[in-house]
C-alpha cells in the first residue's frame, strides 16, 4: 500500500486514459502504455521539476479508440503518483508503476493536444460511524466471500484476505478487496466510483458473491473432467489389452485398421463427415474381422474416405476455346451454345457462382447427350452420364441405409466418387421417362438433388452425411416435358433443341458424320466421296427422323460395305467415290417416299401439322363421299376431342355450303369419312380442326389442295380459328418435309416466330387465320397444277 502522508493533488493535472485497467487510491497499479500521446504524456510529467509526479490516471470507456477524447474517459479516476517507469527496448511501450492518492472529479477540459489536460476536484469520502451494524455485516460478508474464493484460487492465499479484512477503514477495505479478486473493468470502474464507503460495500459484495459461485462451478467441472480423463485412460487401457488379445488370436486391427487411420488423416474430411469417419473406426477396433459387421463398417469407411470432399478441377473460362470446342463437335444449336457461354461469362466474373441445371428437350438424335460432352470438353472438367429411363427405385438416387444387406450409396454419390471431383459436368439422361412404384419416387428424390438452394447439403442415405453438390454442372435430357412432374422441372432451365430439316442434316452430315463413321469404319486413309447429291438421296429416301441418328447408320452402313470391298481386294484405289448404282447396291431400294408427290392432285387430301413428343411432324388428312345420307364415319384411331374436330368441321361446312358454291343437301345424299392415315398410331387434340375443314371443302368443290401448303388451327362452329402449341416443331417439321407455305392461328404467328430458326423463316411463307375463309385463298392447286 502506498504511503498514508502524500502532497496536496494540484488542481491542474495530465489526464493518462488506461485501457483495460482502474487505479485506486492508496495501492500501488502497474500500467503498461503504447499509444504516442501517453508516452508525450509522462515523458513530460516526468520531465517536470520537483516531486512528486502528478497526473490523473481515469479508465477509459469500453470500444473507444485508443488515443482518447474527453467523451471517451470516465468522470471519476484517481490522482496518482509515478513511482517509477521503464521502456520498452523499441521505445514504443512503457511501464509505469503508479501509486493512488485520492479519488479525482473531472470538472472540465483545459486542453486536447498534445494531450488531455483537466482541472479536477478531489471527492471526500463521508464519515463513517464505527458502530454501523450494516457496514459490520457488510464487511463480514465480503471476507466470507474472499476466503470462499480462496479456497480454490491458485491467485488468492487465505493470508491476503486476513490483512485485508484488518483493515478499520472500510472505505480503504474495499478499494483493496475489489483488487484481490479478477474482476471486470466495468464492476472495478462501479467500485471506484462509489463513494460513500458503505455503498462500495453493497456493490462489492453481490460482485464477490458470484466470483465465489464461478470458482465453485468451476472447481466442480475440473473434478468432473479429471473423472473422465480418469475413465478414459482406463479405457485405454483396456483397449490396448484387447488389441494385444485380438492380435494373439489373429482377429485383431492388423494392418488394414492402421492403413484406414493414415487415409482419414491425409484426406481432408469436412467436420461432420470426420466425427462420424472416427467413430466408426473406433467402433470398427472392437469388430472382429470374421463378423459381417467388420465388412460393412469397412465399406462404409472407404466410401468416406474416396469421397473426393476437396477435389476440384480448375475451369477453363476463355469463351473463345469454349466456343470452339462447341462449334467443332455440334452444328448450329447457338441457343445452347450461348447458355454455355454465358455460364462461363457469370463464372469468370464470380469464383463462388453455383452450378447449372440445364434441361435439354428435343426429339431423339438431335445431340442432346453429345452436347453434354461437349460442355465438359470446353470447360475441361470431368464428365459423367447415367440413365434415368425406366427407373423406379428412389434409392438408385438417395441410396441404401446401411441397415439393409449388401447397402450401397445411390448413383449419384457413386458417380462423383468415379469422377475423382466435386465439380463435374453431370448428365442425367431420359429424365423424362422416370417411373414410381412401392420402393419410391426417384423423381421426389431429385428435387433436393437438382436445386441449388439445397443441394450444397445433399444427404445421401447409405453416408448419412451431407455432401455438397452446389459446384457440379447438372444437364438433364428430355423428349418431352409433359411428363417431367412440374416441381421437377420448376428447378430447371428448360432449352429446347429443335429437329433439324434437310439442309442442315447435310452440313452435319458433310463436316461431322463422315469423318467419324469413316474412322469407326477403319477407313481413315481412304477418301470415301459422298456428294451431295447423293447425300440428300440417303436423306430423303432412307431416312426419316427429327435427328440425324439414323443418317449416321445408314452412312455407317454404306462405309461397312465399302470397308468389305477394300478388304477383299476388289477397290485398289484410295480415293472412292459413292454413286447411285453403290448406294442402291449397298442399302437396298428407297425406304421411304415422298408423301408430297403422292397425295398431290387429288379432292379431299389436305396437308395438316401435329406435335408429338419426338418432334413434329406433317399429316395428311383425307376424307370420301359415298351414296347414302347424314352418316359421318371417322377412323385412324383419333382422339375423343380430334373426333369432336371433325363433327365441327362437317357442321361449319354445312352452315356455310351455299356460300362456297356447294349443294345445300350435299349431306342428305351422301355418307362422308374421314381418315387420318397411319392408323396404328393414337392421335388427338384439337389443332387438326382447320385441315379437317379444308379436306372437307375441297371434296365437296372437287378442287385439288396444294400438298406444299401445311395448315394447324383450332376452329370453332363460328369459323373463329383459336391458338394452338408446339408451332415450332410443326414448322421444323414441315420444312422437313419440303412444305412451302404454312397457315396458322395469327396469335400464334405473333408468339411464336421469335422461337423459328432464321433460316426457316426466310425459306418459307407463313400465313395468318382469324377465320376459316381466310385460308380458302391459299389452299388450292393453282390452274394446271395437280394431277
Amino acid at each position: 500500500m502506498a504511503e498514508e502522508k502524500t502532497p496536496p493533488v494540484p488542481e491542474i493535472l495530465p489526464v493518462l486514459a488506461i485501457k483495460g485497467g482502474v487505479v485506486f487510491p492508496h495501492l500501488f497499479s502497474p500500467i503498461l502504455i503504447a499509444t504516442k500521446r501517453s508516452r508525450e504524456l509522462v515523458d513530460d510529467v516526468l520531465a517536470h521539476e520537483g516531486e512528486p509526479k502528478f497526473l490523473a490516471a481515469v479508465t477509459q470507456r469500453p470500444d473507444t479508440p485508443e488515443d482518447a477524447r474527453p467523451q471517451d474517459i470516465y468522470e471519476i479516476g484517481c490522482a496518482a503518483i509515478i513511482l517509477k517507469m521503464s521502456r520498452s527496448p523499441d521505445g514504443n511501450a512503457m511501464r509505469l508503476l503508479l501509486s493512488g492518492v485520492e479519488r479525482i472529479r473531472i470538472k472540465e477540459m483545459v486542453k486536447e493536444e498534445p494531450y488531455l489536460v483537466a482541472r479536477v476536484e478531489v471527492v471526500r469520502e463521508p464519515e463513517v460511524d464505527p458502530d454501523d451494524m450494516e457496514a459490520h455485516a457488510l464487511k463480514r460478508g465480503i471476507t466470507e466471500a474472499l476466503l470462499e474464493i480462496a479456497k480454490d484460487s491458485p491467485n488468492l492465499a487465505e493470508e491476503q484476505v486476513t490483512m485485508a479484512a484488518g483493515i478499520e477503514d472500510l472505505g480503504r477495505f474495499g478499494d483493496i478487496a475489489a483488487t484481490l479478486v479478477n474482476l471486470s473493468v466495468d464492476d472495478k470502474q462501479r467500485v471506484l466510483e462509489a463513494i460513500d464507503p458503505i455503498d462500495r460495500l453493497r456493490v462489492l459484495l453481490p460482485l464477490l458473491d458470484k466470483e465465489a459461485e464461478i470458482i465453485r462451478l468451476s472447481q466442480k467441472i475440473r473434478d468432473n473432467v479429471k473423472e473422465e480423463i480418469d475413465k478414459g485412460q482406463r479405457e485405454y487401457f483396456l483397449r490396448e489389452q484387447l488389441k494385444a488379445i485380438q492380435k494373439e488370436l489373429g482377429i485383431g486391427e492388423g494392418q488394414e485398421i492402421a492403413e484406414l487411420k493414415e487415409k482419414l488423416e491425409k484426406a481432408g474430411l469436412p467436420e461432420r463427415a470426420r466425427v462420424a469417419a472416427e467413430r466408426e473406426l473406433v467402433r470398427l477396433e472392437t469388430i472382429p474381422s470374421v463378423s459381417p459387421e467388420y465388412t460393412v463398417s469397412r465399406n462404409y469407411l472407404e466410401w468416406l474416405i474416396s469421397l473426393p470432399w476437396n477435389q476440384r478441377t480448375q475451369d477453363n473460362l476463355d469463351m473463345g476455346h469454349a466456343r470452339r470446342i462447341l462449334d467443332e463437335d455440334h452444328y448450329d444449336l447457338e441457343r445452347v451454345k450461348r447458355r454455355i457461354l454465358e455460364f462461363l461469362a457469370v463464372r469468370s466474373l464470380r469464383k463462388d457462382a453455383k452450378g447449372s441445371i440445364l434441361c435439354f428437350v428435343g426429339p431423339p438424335g438431335v445431340g442432346k447427350t453429345s452436347l453434354g460432352k461437349s460442355i465438359a470438353r470446353a470447360m475441361e472438367r470431368k464428365f459423367i452420364r447415367i440413365s434415368l429411363g425406366g427407373m423406379r427405385d428412389e434409392a438408385e438416387i438417395r441410396g441404401h441405409r446401411r441397415t439393409y444387406v449388401g447397402a450401397i450409396p445411390g448413383r449419384i454419390i457413386s458417380a462423383i466418387r468415379d469422377s475423382g471431383t466435386r465439380n463435374p459436368v453431370f448428365m442425367m439422361d431420359e429424365v423424362d421417362k422416370l417411373g414410381t412404384d412401392f420402393r419410391g419416387d426417384p423423381a421426389s428424390a431429385l428435387l433436393e438433388v437438382l436445386d441449388p438452394e439445397q443441394n450444397h447439403e445433399f444427404s445421401d442415405h447409405y453416408l448419412e452425411v451431407p455432401f455438397d453438390l452446389s459446384e457440379v454442372f447438372f444437364i438433364t435430357t428430355a423428349n418431352t416435358i409433359a411428363t417431367i412432374p412440374p416441381p421437377l422441372l420448376d428447378r430447371m432451365e428448360t432449352i429446347e433443341i429443335e429437329g433439324y430439316i434437310e439442309e442442315d442434316k447435310l452440313r452435319i452430315a458433310q463436316d461431322y458424320l463422315i469423318k467419324r463413321e469413316t474412322e469407326a469404319t477403319g477407313l481413315a486413309d481412304y477418301s470415301v466421296v459422298f456428294s451431295e447429291k447423293i447425300l440428300r438421296k440417303i436423306i430423303r429416301d432412307y431416312t426419316r427422323e427429327s435427328g440425324v441418328r439414323e443418317l449416321s447408320r445408314r452412312i455407317n452402313a454404306v462405309l461397312r460395305r465399302v470397308a468389305v470391298d477394300v478388304s477383299g481386294g476388289k477397290m485398289k484405289n484410295h480415293r472412292i467415290k459413292i454413286t447411285e448404282h453403290r448406294l442402291r447396291e449397298y442399302l437396298g431400294p428407297p425406304v421411304y417416299y415422298s408423301e408430297m408427290s403422292e397425295m398431290g392432285g387429288k379432292a379431299g387430301v389436305a396437308t395438316g401439322l401435329v406435335w408429338t413428343p419426338f418432334g413434329g411432324d406433317v399429316v395428311f388428312i383425307e376424307s370420301e363421299k359415298v351414296p347414302g345420307g347424314k352418316r359421318l364415319m371417322i377412323t385412324g384411331q383419333l382422339g375423343e376431342v380430334m373426333r369432336e374436330s371433325c363433327e365441327i368441321a362437317l357442321t361449319l361446312l354445312r352452315a356455310r355450303a351455299k356460300k362456297m358454291g356447294i349443294h345445300e343437301d350435299f349431306y342428305d345424299r351422301n355418307d362422308v369419312h374421314i381418315h387420318v392415315p397411319s392408323g396404328a398410331v393414337p392421335k388427338d387434340g384439337p389443332s387438326a380442326g382447320i385441315t379437317i375443314f379444308a379436306s372437307l371443302v375441297s371434296l365437296f368443290t372437287g378442287k385439288p389442295l396444294d400438298p406444299t401448303v401445311a395448315m394447324t388451327g383450332e376452329i370453332t362452329l363460328a369459323g373463329k380459328i383459336l391458338p394452338v402449341g408446339g408451332i415450332k416443331e410443326k414448322v421444323v417439321a414441315a420444312a422437313r418435309a419440303g412444305v412451302k407455305k404454312i397457315l396458322l392461328p395469327r396469335w400464334n404467328l405473333a408468339r411464336d416466330m421469335e422461337e423459328i430458326p432464321e433460316h426457316i423463316r426466310r425459306k418459307m411463307e407463313f400465313v395468318p387465320l382469324d377465320e376459316v375463309d381466310d385460308a380458302l385463298g391459299h389452299i388450292f392447286l393453282a390452274h394446271g397444277e395437280g394431277g
